[in-house]
């Protein structure tokens, strides 16, 4: 169960009182001044925390001055302060990061935030900022936190999908999505949580595929890729988010044979995750008009900007996200460990990589 924490301090930025968990009412009013992404929100750590182990230790700082900060953390349930990790977020939750009031923090605040953030007794603490973060963040970052670079792709939905379609779409991207149309394609949209398990089957047939072009055993693929992202991940997320959680599912002949997942939340749509039985939805290009009936809809909606996630620059992921228009923005991860715990992962993946002959996608 999570204690209620309540701090007064200090700061160059005046008095400050530090409040754990951060109320909710204060963090939904800072996600709307902020322009909160989706992983951002409270709904988020509601199924985080429903999905694995961990509770709510997000952070509210209300500054003498009326400014107010939330950082949204969650920390491992069960484990003594220092042995475990608090973190916005946990590897595989995507973005999560500060919200200030009126979107812009005092660069004293911020540094004051990071400070805060470093005495806690925490093993590890992360903070991973979005591509539209304020520069105030970076700079405000200590250097007993380690930052990690990441590239976010972004599409730019402001000037409309006709905009979008003529000027942001490639060429060969636009000829797939016209061939899928013209296709025996048929694609169903659920907003209420019908096509989870189907979605979730083809997630399965794609973790096949993905072990035979990383050279993984499957055995390993599939204990790896349902550990990081089970069913109940997806079916927390739909309950949680009703109407704001599209499943788009595309078959062919009846069979499902390609499958995107698509949350909303205030001007931004996030394309979270896709999957696909490649023998049907190749041929046939699913993918592709999966992708611009999305799109469609995140500007239908008056969404101006369509997030596809991380993705390595020049990789295959990254090319087909750049078909659509999407820009990769640099991102930031930062994390300050008591044990280098970070590395001592990293090595010892890539020891199990090479010993595999593993191949990165």
């Amino acid at each position: 169960m999570t204690t209620k924490e309540v701090l007064r301090q200090a700061t160059a930025a005046g008095p400050v009182r530090v409040e754990s968990p951060a109320p909710r009412e204060v963090w939904w009013r800072l996600a709307e001044e902020d322009g909160a992404l989706v992983t951002q929100t409270p709904t988020w750590l509601d199924a985080l925390c429903a999905t694995a182990p961990f509770e709510d230790a997000s952070r509210l700082y209300a500054f003498d001055g009326g400014h107010r900060i939330v950082v949204p953390l969650v920390r491992r349930r069960g484990l003594p302060a220092r042995l475990t990790a608090e973190e916005s977020w946990p590897s595989g939750w995507g973005i999560g990061g500060p919200l200030a009031s009126a979107g812009t923090p005092d660069e004293e605040e911020a540094r004051f935030v990071f400070r805060d953030l470093a005495r806690r007794p925490a093993l590890r603490v992360g903070v991973r900022l979005g591509p539209d973060a304020d520069p105030v963040w970076a700079s405000a970052a200590p250097p007993d936190f380690a930052a990690e670079a990441l590239t976010t792709h972004v599409l730019d939905l402001s000037g409309g999908f006709g905009a979008v379609w003529d000027h942001c779409f490639h060429s060969r991207v636009r000829r797939d999505v016209r061939r899928s149309e013209r296709s025996s394609v048929e694609v169903e949209v659920d907003r209420e949580g019908r096509l989870v398990a189907e979605f979730y089957g083809l997630y399965e047939t794609s973790m096949v595929r993905w072990a035979g072009q990383q050279h993984e055993p499957r055995v390993l693929a599939r204990l790896r890729r349902s550990r990081d992202f089970p069913q109940r991940y997806l079916e927390a997320v739909a309950d949680r988010f009703g109407a704001s959680c599209a499943v788009y599912l595309a078959r062919v002949d009846g069979e499902p044979a390609a499958g995107t997942v698509v949350l909303s939340y205030g001007d931004r749509a996030k394309y979270w995750r896709g999957a696909m039985d490649r023998d049907l939805a190749h041929p046939v290009r699913a993918n592709f008009l999966l992708q611009r009936l999305a799109i469609e809809d995140a500007c239908t909606e008056g969404r101006t900007a369509y997030v596809m996630g991380d993705s390595r620059p020049g990789s295959p992921l990254a090319h087909f996200k750049e078909g659509f228009g999407a820009e990769g923005r640099p991102s930031f991860r930062y994390r300050r460990e008591r044990l280098p715990l970070t590395g001592a992962d990293r090595l010892l993946r890539t020891t199990a990589k090479r010993l595999l002959r593993f191949r990165d996608a």
